[in-house]
C-alpha cells in the first residue's frame, strides 16, 4: 500500500485544527467532540437543535456553535467554513450523508462518517468519488465500530493474498443498549440488506442465516444472526472475496429488538458503558485461514477514536488517494489498528 505524503488540500490544513462535528450533541457525536479535544483539534459543534447545541457549553465551556441543518444548505455552509474536516454523526444517514457530503463539496473540506446502514455508504462510493476527487478531499464513509473497524482487520488479516475464497466477520457484545439514533435509523432503515456472493454484491438469504460461532474468551460458543451492515459495502469496494457475510450474536440482536431495552448507561468518567465487544474475522483462501479480532468497551465510544484517528491521518496525507475510499484501502490497516491499541483495542 502507498500512502500519499501530500497534505490536505487545504494550504494552511497543518495549522487549522477546527473540525466541524455534525450532529454534535448525540451520543456519539459528544464522544466525538471530547476525543478532538484530547487530541488537540478545535470542535466545531454543529446541528438543528439550537437549545441542544447550548447545552454542549455543560460538557465542553466554550465550544463553537453553529445551527445547522440539512434542509438548508446555507447553514451547512456557514457551519464548514474554516473547517478542514466535517464529521458526521448524524443518523439516520440517509437524510444527512448527502447533503453533508455535498455542503463538504462546495468547502472543500474533508468528510468522514458513522454510517452503518449500507444504502447510504453505497450512495457515497457511487455518486460522489469523482467529484471528491475533483475537490480534492477525501470521503470516508462508516468510519466506525460497524463498517470500518471489520474493515481494517479483514484488510489486515487479508495481508499479502491478492483476493480469498471468503471472509465472514462475526461481531458478539455482551448487550445491546441501543441509543435514541440507533432505535430511529432501525426503524427507518427498510432496505434489503447485501452480501459479497459469487463475488459480487447480492441480497441476503430471507430468512436471514444462523450458525455457531466459537467466539474467543468472554464469550465462547454463540449463536450468531446474519446481519450485514455497512462493512460488507467497504469490503466490496477493495478487497476481492469470492464470499464475505458478517454476523451478529443473537443475545445482542434480541436487546435491541426489545423495546424496553434502557440506552447506554456511563459506567466511567469518560461517558463508556460497560457493555464488551468482540469482532472477529476469518478470511479463508483454499485451506489456509488467517484471523484477525479486536476487543474492546461501548460500541459508540470507540467509534469516536476509530474516526478522529481516520481524520488525522486523511488531514496529514498518511492516506493512499483522494475520492471516496473505504478504511482498509485508505489507511496502513495494521498500523493503524495498533495505533488504537492496548487503550481502546485489544488486538488478536
Amino acid at each position: 500500500m502507498s500512502i500519499n505524503p501530500a497534505a490536505a488540500p487545504n494550504s494552511q490544513a497543518t495549522q487549522n485544527r477546527r473540525v466541524a462535528v455534525f450532529g454534535a450533541y448525540g451520543h456519539t457525536g459528544r464522544f466525538v467532540i471530547a476525543r478532538l479535544r484530547e487530541r488537540g483539534w478545535v470542535p466545531v459543534a454543529c446541528g438543528r437543535d439550537a437549545e441542544r447545541l447550548v447545552a454542549l457549553d455543560d460538557a465542553f465551556p466554550g465550544i463553537d456553535r453553529f445551527v445547522a441543518s440539512v434542509d438548508d444548505p446555507d447553514s451547512l455552509d456557514r457551519a464548514l467554513a474554516g473547517t478542514v474536516a466535517v464529521i458526521n454523526c448524524a443518523g439516520p444517514f440517509s437524510d444527512t450523508a448527502v447533503p453533508v457530503v455535498e455542503a463538504a463539496l462546495r468547502a472543500k473540506v474533508h468528510y468522514l462518517d458513522t454510517v452503518a446502514e449500507q444504502q447510504p455508504a453505497l450512495a457515497l462510493f457511487e455518486r460522489y468519488d469523482e467529484a471528491a476527487k475533483a475537490a480534492g478531499i477525501v470521503i470516508v464513509p462508516a468510519m466506525a465500530f460497524y463498517g470500518g473497524l471489520a474493515d481494517l482487520l479483514a484488510t489486515s488479516a487479508m495481508g499479502d493474498w491478492d483476493g480469498a475464497d471468503e471472509i465472514l466477520i462475526a461481531v458478539g457484545l455482551d448487550s445491546w443498549h441501543p441509543t435514541n439514533g440507533t432505535r430511529v435509523t432501525g426503524e427507518r432503515n427498510k432496505a434489503r440488506r447485501v452480501v459479497v456472493s459469487n463475488g459480487a454484491l447480492d441480497f441476503v438469504a430471507d430468512p436471514a442465516p444462523t450458525r455457531d460461532w466459537a467466539f474467543q474468551a468472554p464469550f465462547g460458543n454463540q449463536e450468531v444472526v446474519g446481519v450485514p451492515l455497512s462493512e460488507i459495502v467497504l469490503i466490496s469496494k477493495h478487497l476481492r472475496s469470492s464470499e464475505v457475510h458478517s454476523f451478529l450474536n443473537l443475545v445482542s440482536l434480541k436487546d435491541v429488538r426489545d423495546p424496553t431495552t434502557p440506552a447506554p448507561v456511563a459506567a466511567d468518567s469518560s461517558g463508556r458503558s460497560a457493555q464488551v465487544f468482540l469482532v472477529e474475522v476469518m478470511v479463508r483462501k483454499g485451506e489456509v485461514q488467517r484471523h484477525a479480532s479486536a476487543q474492546g468497551r461501548d460500541i459508540y465510544a470507540v467509534s469516536a477514536p476509530l474516526i478522529v484517528e481516520a481524520m488525522e491521518r486523511v488531514v496529514d496525507g498518511r492516506r493512499t488517494r483522494t475520492g471516496t475510499v473505504a478504511a482498509g484501502e485508505a489507511f496502513d490497516a495494521p498500523g493503524f489498528l495498533a495505533a488504537l491499541a492496548p487503550e481502546h483495542l485489544v488486538l488478536a
